[in-house]
């Protein structure tokens, strides 16, 4: 029994189970994104066609991921190369306004969606 609390116990992977992890996050995020917007598309004209009540679950889900996605890849860019002088991704206010705005178009759609549902009702 100690045989199988020890297989259980966490360890610090190396290199190469590290890179399986990376390639398996990758993947599951691909087909995650994907199947959102098969979700998305396929309520839209469902909403479209049949005149029901718009489904927003699957449009916010979305755009969570990606905006999640995008604050931590540049996050942890900022992270990997704030003490080197030399690098020029250590201020990128480009992206950081670009994706400010993105944010307050999304919360902007699901407040007034919200808004018009909510009347509709």
């Amino acid at each position: 029994m100690p045989a199988f609390w020890k297989r259980l116990k966490p360890h610090k992977p190396d290199e190469m189970e590290r890179h399986i992890l990376f390639k398996a996050q990758r993947n599951s995020y691909f087909f995650l994104v994907a199947a959102l917007l098969a979700w998305s598309l396929w309520e839209s004209c469902r909403t479209f066609v049949h005149h029901t009540r718009p489904n927003l679950l699957p449009c916010l889900l979305l755009v969570a991921a990606a905006l999640i996605q995008s604050l931590s890849q540049l996050w942890l860019t900022r992270n990997a190369v704030q003490g080197d002088e030399d690098s020029y991704e250590t201020g990128p206010l480009a992206k950081l306004v670009f994706l400010a705005c993105v944010i307050a178009c999304a919360l902007a759609a699901a407040g007034a969606a919200v808004l018009l549902l909510g009347v509709q009702a």
